[in-house]
């Protein structure tokens, strides 16, 4: 079992920046691909980026360029570090954790989620 706790939310002004963390308990991930998702309010649940196992990246086209998703396995921890933060990236950030392969869509093991609020 793999326990996931988000943190590094808030409310922040456009432009500005935040970095958002996610301590990883119960295994070590680092055999695990990890994942952040975020959840604005009446919408779907989107992907946001991901790191694999062997530190390959991915994002979604809103988060290119802007955000920067890493790993310290030392630590068990990953992190989101977002530039540029416009009112639209206002949503629950989830972080969430898959054995190996990176999922886009249904990774094993999710975490409760931090809040970012970004004011126009």
């Amino acid at each position: 079992q793999v326990e996931l706790v988000e943190s590094g939310g808030g409310l922040v002004q456009t432009g500005g920046s935040l970095r958002l963390s996610c301590a990883a308990s119960g295994r070590d991930v680092s055999t695990y691909s990890m994942h952040w998702f975020r959840q604005a309010p009446g919408k779907e649940r989107e992907f946001v980026a991901a790191i694999g196992w062997a530190d390959t990246t991915y994002y979604a086209d809103s988060a290119k360029g802007r955000f920067t998703i890493s790993r310290d396995n030392a630590k068990n921890t990953v992190y989101l570090q977002m530039n540029n933060l416009k009112p639209e990236d206002t949503a629950v950030y989830y972080c969430a954790a898959n054995y190996i392969a990176i999922s886009t869509k249904e990774p094993d093991y999710w975490g409760q989620g931090t809040q970012v609020t970004v004011s126009s």
